[in-house]
């Protein structure tokens, strides 16, 4: 496989120096910036974030900060999802589309007051979108990247490791909720959130020379928990159906297609930029959508272009992310299905680069 040129295009992150001592095997581009994917192997990464505990470099989910007296405002334009209830301290999934109604990002929002707003966003230069809605629309609001990295700490013993560095108050720290903690005489914002179906926190590490002093204290407290470096896994995240903006979606699809529905409050989500085309999908409802799929057979190569789904013949979807799960003994995979053969049970043919396999949706993802 070929090796990816280094350059002042292709950002270091706060945590790099710690990720390449740690052994460091492969690496995405993701918001121009490395994104670590293997260590060992994605197997041997995937028993170890299921039964210890992880830290994760996702420095690249890179935050679009609104400051300013209408960035609540900016903010509700750029989501179909309801934000009045939001308070500050809460963490909300939120779908951001267009004028179209199409997918331009899912990230998290993180409200730190109502006139200040983190957006941690997926792989996409969701920044220039921001400015140009504040901007056309004249908003009193400033639009910027701060010096923010996030820094994941995942796995079933997630919660100690983070006791043991920031006190046993992190135990109150609710799903989709954060708070702020000290870390040499700085404030964290620290959430229990993640890219994980196991449990853990990340922390919004605000100046990058936090960010490897960070990095070494918790090694250094969770050598007894068998702490290591790691990443997103494939095949956890397909197992517990967490999307990837760029390969499950793209502008091309409408939250609904994606199996976002339940985040979309359309009729209420007034001044969204997309609302009134995201209210005429949701009268006639979608044609197609997100499906979790079993495929037969051996362990299937990587998927890297989407492969094409049929049923009798017919085309009838596509696979966009695909793996050999050892836990559960099949390969899992997401695929957008249409509407005639996205029922559960339902049989298919998938094209895949070494040949046709059989496959069947599933009613729910395996976690």
């Amino acid at each position: 496989m070929a090796l990816i040129s280094p350059s002042r295009r292709l950002r270091r992150t706060p945590f790099s120096q710690g990720v390449e001592e740690a052994g460091v095997r492969a690496y995405t581009v993701y918001n121009h910036m490395l994104l670590p994917t293997v260590f060992e192997s994605v197997e041997a990464d995937y028993h170890h974030l299921k039964n210890h505990v992880q830290v994760w470099d996702v420095a690249c989910e890179r935050q679009v900060e609104l400051r300013g007296p209408d960035a609540g405002r900016l903010m509700q334009m750029l989501t179909p999802r309801d934000l009045r209830g939001m308070t500050a301290g809460q963490c909300f999934y939120v779908p951001i589309v267009d004028e179209t109604g199409g997918m331009l990002n899912d990230p998290v929002a993180v409200k730190l007051a109502e006139d200040r707003w983190w957006i941690s966003i997926a792989d996409s230069d969701l920044l220039y979108w921001v400015k140009g809605i504040a901007n056309g629309w004249r908003l009193d609001v400033l639009v910027d990247e701060p010096d923010v990295s996030p820094l994941a700490v995942q796995g079933p013993k997630a919660e100690e490791l983070m006791v043991r560095v920031f006190g046993e108050s992190i135990r109150n720290i609710r799903f989709f909720r954060f708070g702020v903690y000290q870390f040499q005489g700085h404030d964290l914002v620290i959430a229990r959130s993640g890219y994980s179906k196991q449990g853990g926190f990340e922390i919004y590490v605000e100046g990058s020379e936090f960010g490897m002093p960070l990095w070494r204290k918790l090694f250094e407290a969770g050598e007894d928990l068998q702490v290591r470096a790691g990443c997103p896994n494939l095949i956890e995240r397909i197992e517990g159906g967490l999307l990837s903006y760029g390969n499950d979606m793209t502008d091309d699809n409408t939250p609904h297609e994606c199996g976002l529905g339940r985040f979309c409050n359309t009729h209420t989500a007034i001044g969204c930029i997309g609302r009134d085309a995201l209210l005429r999908v949701a009268k006639e409802g979608p044609v197609q959508q997100i499906r979790p799929i079993a495929i037969d057979g051996d362990a299937v190569p990587p998927c890297t272009q989407f492969w094409p789904v049929f049923a009798g013949g017919r085309p009838a979807g596509r696979i966009s992310s695909a793996a050999w799960s050892p836990d559960f003994r099949t390969n899992v995979a997401i695929g957008m299905i249409r509407m005639t053969h996205w029922d559960a049970g339902s049989r298919l043919e998938v094209e895949t680069p070494d040949g046709m396999r059989t496959a069947t949706v599933r009613e729910k993802f395996w976690m």
